[in-house]
């Protein structure tokens, strides 16, 4: 039988492919204005921020991305607080807010005895999703689509440049609000199928490794959905075939597409 269709077959790895493409593009075309930005480390730092956030909502009976999202959100605030008040560079800040949101989330984990695996929340269970899990994220990802379609040559402009996103007339703290909101969202949506601790290759390698070989932004968008999709297919099929994790065969196929772009160009630098 077809590797593709043997691994198709069961109705389980076609809901995770979906779900996975999903995020796929939507990580992907967010990954473009974070690394545009100069926002490479945000993602990662929401994504660890949230883990209080879901030990805290599980404690209080509240659904986990009410409270992953209220953690996720706060990480950047409070960064973006410190760094109007010091002399610190916004990713030394990160290092440290995310840091210690983390370390506070596992000692809270800890103590509370409550039944959430923490190895699916470090690692994803793209798998096991239930059919509620499913409708977040595509509730996210709908959501964020839907605004980065209309919105794209504003946040564009925004990331670009802020000074001259002012002078066109733009709301830049709305802009600045609204990116970090779907990131932080975004990021909860991915958290659930690769895990807190590989989320971060989701919203970073795919705009990067665009980058590395286009030179106008809507080319990046292109060639990063491309690179996304095609690592998150090859991730879902490899993880059935190896009975690997999905979300770190996914990341490696992210990683994989990095190493692939950086040789094609050096090989365009060449001609």
């Amino acid at each position: 039988m077809n590797p593709v269709l043997e691994a198709l077959q069961y109705p389980f790895m076609q809901q995770a492919l979906a779900i996975a493409l999903l995020l796929a593009v939507t990580c992907a075309l967010l990954s473009c204005y974070i690394v545009h930005k100069g926002w490479a480390l945000m993602g990662d730092a929401i994504s660890h921020a949230v883990l209080p956030g879901i030990v805290i909502a599980d404690s209080l009976g509240l659904p986990l991305i009410l409270g992953a999202f209220a953690a996720g959100l706060t990480c950047t605030l409070v960064t973006g607080w410190l760094e109007e008040r010091s002399t610190l560079k916004s990713d030394t800040l990160l290092g440290i807010t995310f840091a210690t949101l983390f370390a506070a989330g596992f000692l809270l984990y800890q103590k509370s005895g409550t039944d959430q695996h923490l190895t699916h929340i470090l690692f994803g269970n793209l798998l096991g999703m239930t059919l509620g899990q499913r409708w977040q994220v595509i509730a996210i990802c709908a959501a964020v689509l839907a605004v980065l379609a209309v919105k794209w040559r504003d946040y564009l402009l925004y990331t670009f440049d802020e000074a001259q996103a002012r002078l066109a007339g733009l709301n830049v703290p709305v802009l600045r609000t609204s990116l970090l909101v779907m990131l932080t969202l975004t990021a909860i949506g991915a958290m659930q199928a690769v895990g807190v601790i590989l989320v971060v290759a989701m919203l970073i390698a795919p705009g990067v490794s665009a980058q590395l070989v286009t030179k106008r932004f809507h080319h990046t968008l292109i060639v990063a959905v491309i690179l996304s999709v095609a690592a998150t297919c090859g991730g879902v099929l490899l993880s059935y075939h190896l009975d690997a994790s999905t979300g770190a065969s996914i990341v490696l196929c992210q990683s994989a597409g990095f190493v692939l772009m950086l040789a094609l160009r050096a090989v365009l630098r060449g001609r």
